[in-house]
C-alpha cells in the first residue's frame, strides 16, 4: 500500500497551487485515483480518472495515436505522455498523470514484466515521465507504481513552486 502521506502531500501541494489533477491509469486499475482520494479534502484537487486497461480505450478515449499503439505496443513512455496529456484534456485539470505498463504474470507487447512508464502532463506542454524496471510480485509492482507515480507529480509540483532542486 502506498505511504498515506505522499498522496497528502501531493493534494497539499496542488491545493497551495490552486491546482487540479485527473489520473488515466492502465496496469494500476485505479490505485492512484484512490490514493488520491483517501485523504479528506481530495475534492479540492483530485478532478477525476480514467482506467484504460484495455489498449482500444487508450486511444477512444484518450486520444492515443492509434498508429503509436500499433507501432510500439501499450507500453511505450510515448503512450504513458499521450494518456497523462489525454486526461489532462479530457477532464479539464491542469494537470495529468499516467501510468502504463506490465505488472505480470506475463510480458505484453515484447516488454518484461515489471516495465513501467509514468508520465505528467502540465499547464504549458510541460511533460516529464519515469521509466521503471521493477521487480515483484503483480502486487507489489501496481503498489510500487502507484508510489513512483505520486512521487513523480509532488517532485514536478515541488520544481515548478521553487522548492525542490532536483
Amino acid at each position: 500500500m502506498t505511504d498515506s502521506r505522499l498522496p497528502a502531500a501531493v493534494l497539499a501541494a496542488l491545493v497551495e497551487r490552486g491546482a487540479t489533477v485527473a489520473v488515466a491509469e492502465s496496469l494500476t486499475g485505479g490505485l492512484i485515483g484512490a490514493a488520491l482520494t483517501t485523504p479528506s479534502g481530495a475534492s479540492a484537487a483530485f478532478a477525476g480518472g480514467v482506467v484504460a486497461y484495455a489498449t482500444e480505450l487508450k486511444a477512444r478515449l484518450l486520444g492515443v495515436p492509434e498508429a503509436l499503439l500499433a507501432r510500439e505496443g501499450a507500453v511505450h513512455p510515448e503512450v504513458a505522455a499521450a494518456m497523462a496529456a489525454g486526461v489532462r484534456g479530457l477532464v479539464r485539470a491542469d494537470y495529468g498523470l499516467a501510468v502504463t505498463g506490465v505488472a505480470g504474470p506475463d510480458p505484453q507487447d515484447g516488454r518484461p514484466v515489471g516495465t513501467v512508464h509514468v508520465a505528467v502532463a502540465g499547464p504549458e506542454n510541460g511533460l516529464w515521465h519515469r521509466d521503471l524496471l521493477l521487480s515483484g510480485t503483480r502486487e507489489k509492482i501496481r503498489a510500487h507504481t502507484c508510489q513512483e507515480a505520486l512521487d513523480l507529480l509532488l517532485g514536478v509540483l515541488q520544481v515548478n513552486s521553487g522548492e525542490h532542486s532536483g
